[in-house]
């Protein structure tokens, strides 16, 4: 069996520096940050600091030659994407697993066009909590990495594998049967809550407190909830509702990661998000008037920065 010694990541946002600073506190040695030679420059001038403590990560430029490592973590934005399928080019061996822990239901295709779906693992990651202000990241301890194959009632060489190195470093994840419907039940509450939230420009509290907020979230997670049932993955009112308990637990102050990127004047995941669900719609007879409306507000909305 394949044993994790050696991770490069890309993509050192919340979700990033979170997972870093949990392989860094494991083994300092084990881990290479891969970054375009700006951020290189500008990562090694000043420290991260995750959750009150300061990390130093090793930082590695994406044209230089690097030995394969044994597992590729991407967690960028969307629309970086592209750009890191390529600067990760260097760190890909024939054993290479890559894991990615990216919002929405496309990135692992994506990835795999490239460098096979034979290496590639689904992810996602629930419950982080997390903002990143410059160099600084907060995350909640109840964050976990949802990963696996498109199923897991038998655990693959690669999950097992990844599974270990979780456990070494003390990572909570959960290994789905179904990474498939787990997959979309995140991208459906991604659908809802990112997208209401960046338009609303409000907290988890008004979820929580305004029934009309309440119902504006669920519309467009429902629009979701159908796509999804036409393509197969059969999402059901019960997740709905499983999400709705979950926004009424978040902190009333907490703020989604595509409302800190609209008040940040960032580019949103938008397309991800509502464009994915736009197109789908098309492509399986679905009307998706509520995503439509919201791709077009959060468009205008990046337009006007």
């Amino acid at each position: 069996m394949s044993v994790i010694n050696k991770v490069s990541l890309i993509g050192l946002g919340s979700i990033g520096a979170t997972y870093a600073s949990k392989l860094h506190d494991m083994n300092p040695n084990c881990l290479s940050v891969i970054v375009d030679a700006e951020r290189y420059d500008r990562y090694n001038a000043k420290s991260f600091v995750v959750n009150g403590k300061s990390y130093d990560f090793s930082f590695v430029k994406s044209e230089e030659a690097a030995e394969p490592a044994d597992l590729i973590i991407v967690s960028v934005k969307f629309h970086h994407l592209q750009q890191a399928i390529q600067d990760m080019k260097n760190h890909v061996g024939p054993n290479t697993i890559i894991l990615s822990l990216m919002n929405g239901i496309s990135s692992e295709r994506l990835i795999g066009e490239v460098y096979g779906m034979e290496k590639l693992l689904y992810g996602m990651v629930l419950a982080i909590d997390a903002e990143r202000n410059d160099n600084t990241i907060k995350y909640a301890s109840t964050a976990k990495i949802y990963f696996g194959e498109a199923s897991n009632t038998a655990y693959s060489e690669k999950v097992t594998a990844v599974k270990e190195i979780f456990d070494k470093a003390e990572i909570g994840y959960i290994i789905p049967d179904n990474m498939l419907y787990t997959l979309w039940w995140k991208f459906m509450f991604n659908a809802g809550i990112n997208q209401t939230s960046a338009v609303l420009k409000t907290t988890y509290k008004v979820y929580q407190e305004v029934k009309e907020a309440e119902d504006f979230l669920r519309d467009t997670m429902k629009e979701v909830m159908i796509l999804s049932q036409r393509v197969g993955i059969n999402l059901k009112y019960e997740d709905i509702d499983e999400f709705v308990n979950l926004v009424k637990r978040q902190s009333p102050d907490s703020k989604t990661s595509m409302l800190q990127d609209v008040e940040a004047r960032r580019k949103t995941e938008v397309e991800m998000l509502a464009g994915t669900i736009c197109e789908l719609g098309e492509q399986y007879g679905v009307e998706t008037p509520i995503n439509r409306m919201l791709f077009q507000m959060i468009r205008t909305i990046e337009k006007t920065y």
